[in-house]
């Protein structure tokens, strides 16, 4: 029995980047043989187990079939003969299909090394184009690494592209979809994801919404990168600058503007009511994807206030108050705080804005402390009740936004 390390261990360590997870991979090995060292099963689909004491993953090393359309559709041998370099080549990129002995000595058989000094992801081999979730991760790896330089071999794109074409991405299952979406929302460069679907075609498949912004214009004196799909590029970067690694907030500006691709031709390039017609198809995303109900709902509450939360500074008092109670952020504080973040990505994600002040996120800080400190208890010693109780405690809370100083 041998064991190595593998994947994006031994990949982040060459980078010089922290190890989050480390991952193993057993050689010569048979489940009787793990349990009897006192490794815990978890695989459903294949032998994983984790370390008695460490908790890390070991699976036994095994190869892969293509049985059918899909995720799903593979048949695995984790039988003790299977090699390691076997094991290897069922990997995706060349970048995670490198091991490291106890030694600390590298086996590479198919560049993996030299492809990280390359900056290059690249595929292992054709039977990559077995699995669609495989598009989708190389996106989210270029959302993560490209801000070190990596780009997208061009085999490789062409192999997604067939794949696109094969009808192969029309059998991701919505949960899949999300949970790369939210993960490459969550890296540094959530652009690089986008931009990498609709090179090979799968942003229109997957997601027709956002792939509908590009080539809608916008006013080039409030948007000077005029196109709306690059604008959605730019807000989801500077979300990820301003909120790193916060999903939450990386999807409320990834769907901000789909209300863009609604406007009637004629009104173009000025996109009157966009935030309204935006709820739409937010909604329908949202259920297709089987986004979490938070993510869904703030959403839609993005859309709906971000042109108000742009004009906070000439807001009546009562209309930020009004504001405060459409997030439900007197429940919900950290509410306020996304629907903040999203809307100054917005206001920054343009070309030349990158920079810009965006003093209504401390001034609606400033006017929400202030209303929340008004609570209920002095209503009720008046002898207020019901709704008398409520209205008075939203006038109060307008009168104390009023107290609340506008940035000059």
């Amino acid at each position: 029995m041998r064991i190595y390390l593998v994947g994006g261990a031994v990949r982040d360590k060459l980078l010089g980047r922290p190890v989050a997870d480390r991952d193993h991979v057993v050689v010569g090995a048979t489940p009787d043989d793990l349990l009897g060292l006192g490794y815990k099963p978890v695989g459903k689909d294949f032998p994983v187990f984790l370390h008695p004491r460490s908790g890390e993953e070991y699976a036994l090393a095994r190869t892969e079939r293509k049985t059918g359309r899909g995720y799903h559709g593979f048949a695995f041998d984790a039988d003790p003969s299977v090699t390691l370099e076997e094991d290897l080549a069922r990997r995706d990129l060349t970048i995670n299909a490198i091991a490291e002995d106890a030694d600390g000595r590298l086996v590479d058989p198919f560049g993996g090394v030299r492809d990280i000094e390359a900056r290059v992801l690249r595929h292992v081999s054709p039977a990559f184009a077995e699995d669609p979730v495989r598009i989708l991760r190389v996106a989210r790896f270029l959302a993560r690494y490209q801000p070190l330089g990596f780009r997208v071999a061009e085999q490789t794109l062409a192999l997604m592209r067939g794949m696109v074409a094969d009808g192969e991405a029309d059998h991701l299952v919505p949960e899949r979809v999300w949970a790369e979406t939210r993960k490459a929302l969550a890296e540094p460069r959530p652009s690089a994801f986008l931009a990498t679907l609709r090179a090979c075609g799968a942003l229109r498949v997957l997601f027709p919404e956002i792939d509908a912004l590009y080539g809608v214009p916008q006013r080039p004196e409030f948007h000077p990168e005029v196109d709306t799909g690059v604008h959605t590029e730019l807000v989801v970067d500077m979300a990820a600058r301003l909120a790193p690694g916060d999903d939450l907030v990386g999807w409320c500006a990834l769907v901000h503007d789909l209300g863009k691709a609604l406007t009637p031709a004629a009104e173009l390039p000025r996109h009157v009511m966009h935030e309204e017609r935006g709820v739409a198809p937010i909604q329908v995303l949202s259920a297709r994807l089987r986004v979490p109900a938070e993510h869904a709902a703030m959403a839609v509450l993005c859309s709906r206030l971000h042109l108000n939360v742009h004009r906070a500074l000439e807001l009546k008092p009562a209309t930020v108050v009004k504001l405060f109670e459409q997030i439900d952020g007197f429940r919900k504080p950290r509410r306020l705080d996304v629907l903040l973040a999203a809307c100054e990505a917005d206001k920054r994600g343009r070309l030349g804005f990158e920079d810009a002040a965006y003093p209504q996120a401390d001034y609606l800080r400033a006017a929400y402390a202030a209303a929340a400190a008004v609570t209920a208890a002095a209503f009720v010693a008046d002898g207020l009740a019901g709704p008398a109780i409520a209205e008075a405690m939203r006038a109060a809370r307008a009168r104390a936004v009023a107290a609340v100083p506008t940035p000059a």
